[in-house]
């Protein structure tokens, strides 16, 4: 009897995946977006219907970090050492959606990515974090960890993430799978091409298709806003202007009609 060596068959997929085709937010929905906060952002969403928005977990490497722009998305995914390891550090990651993704950026992309919230994986370091700045990239937001983040203050990248790491990207149980797919980041689901509001307060995603109407919505609240601090800062009561009854309501009209413009 002879003996014969089985080879094991080949996995069915090819690294990296790439999704299909998609459409980035124009310029008139990002200014659009511009001025409001994410807070309000996830209130007029909330209002419309859609109440899970805010990427829970990223907070900004700095305080007073902002950004609004359209998500280009970058999944991780578990390791199997069959299909993919980050044994080879970067000479294995450089053939992953983690470098393909990079090389799509548009000026004011916002980077968003799937991470599960690892403690262990260092999604983007500084050399990367450089090369999408140089790009245009607007800000990165990490339902996970980064590394080098020292160096990523002195760029002055606005990013959001869950913490640090000296790890590198593919070091523990990661592995860059996917690009232009649709992710799940801190409990909310981010499409390419929706938008990205973030602040402080942390991020929330903003489906395309309704990106103008939150923006309507949000410019009157936030207007409004100021009025009742103004007024609540001059010993107004609570009750009266926040939020605004149909008398307030109707003396906010007449204060902002004699706002000079732009105020």
């Amino acid at each position: 009897m002879t003996d014969t060596v089985t080879t094991p068959p080949r996995a069915a997929i090819e690294l990296p995946v790439r999704g299909g085709a998609f459409e980035r937010a124009g310029s008139e929905l990002i200014d659009g977006l511009d001025r409001v906060s994410s807070a309000t952002a996830c209130a007029k969403l909330h209002e419309l219907g859609v109440s899970r928005t805010f990427v829970e977990g990223p907070r900004p490497l700095q305080a007073g970090q902002r950004v609004v722009g359209s998500a280009i998305t970058l999944q991780f995914m578990p390791q199997r050492e069959d299909l993919a390891s980050g044994l080879g550090q970067e000479y294995v990651e450089r053939h992953t959606a983690l470098w393909a993704v990079m090389e799509t950026v548009q000026p004011g992309d916002v980077l968003v990515i799937q991470a599960y919230g690892s403690k262990f994986s260092g999604c983007i370091g500084d050399i990367l974090a450089r090369y999408f700045l140089r790009k245009g990239g607007a800000g990165i937001v990490v339902d996970g960890r980064i590394r080098d983040s020292g160096r990523i203050r002195e760029l002055g990248l606005p990013i959001w993430s869950t913490g640090v790491t000296p790890h590198y990207a593919s070091q523990s149980e990661l592995f860059p799978w996917a690009y232009d797919v649709p992710v799940a980041v801190g409990g909310a689901l981010c499409l390419p091409g929706d938008l990205v509001v973030a602040d402080d307060d942390g991020p929330v995603i903003v489906p395309q298709s309704m990106a103008r109407e939150v923006a309507d919505s949000a410019r009157d609240h936030e207007e409004w806003e100021v009025f009742s601090r103004h007024r609540l800062d001059e010993g107004a009561r609570l009750s009266d202007y926040y939020p605004l009854t149909p008398d307030t309501r109707e003396e906010y009209e007449t204060w902002r009609s004699a706002r000079p413009a732009g105020r």
